[in-house]
């Protein structure tokens, strides 16, 4: 399994997490970014800058994607592909995408797009807080656990 992160939008507290359960785990990582990143010196954990441009880093992990990598991702197109090729996909409030629920997720975000389209304010997800650390940390050991099997 390798770890991917779609890392241009993926909050700091998530990341530290996702660091400490490469190194755990000895877990090849990989965060995506169209920016510079600082990633900590390990031999897991790499940062790739990637050009600037739109779904240029998420074009780049699925493509490099193999079948059962994760993918750490708010991004539900990218979920979407991640899924359709085999992989897993995590958002960083814990919720992890699947066959059943992708569909659902589209749906929502295309009608959120359109709404804002015509000027409805519909406002942006909360802050981060501790239950949703939590809650992604735990659902990241789970399915860490599972591929040890």
């Amino acid at each position: 399994m390798h770890i991917w992160i779609d890392a241009d939008a993926c909050p700091a507290p998530i990341k530290d997490i996702l660091y400490r359960a490469a190194e755990r785990r000895k877990i090849p990582m990989t965060l995506v970014a169209n920016k510079l990143l600082r990633a900590p010196p390990s031999p897991y954990i790499r940062a790739l800058q990637v050009p600037r441009g739109i779904d240029v880093a998420d074009s780049h992990i699925v493509r490099e994607l193999a079948p059962g990598d994760l993918v750490v991702t708010a991004d539900i197109p990218l979920a979407a592909d991640v899924i359709a090729k085999g992989g897993h996909a995590l958002n960083p409030r814990g919720e992890l995408y699947s066959p059943e629920n992708i569909q659902e997720r589209l749906a929502l975000r295309n009608y959120l797009d359109e709404l804002r389209g015509t000027g409805e304010r519909t406002g942006g997800p909360a802050a981060l807080d501790h239950t949703d650390r939590k809650r992604f940390a735990d659902q990241l050991d789970r399915l860490l656990a599972r591929q040890k099997r």
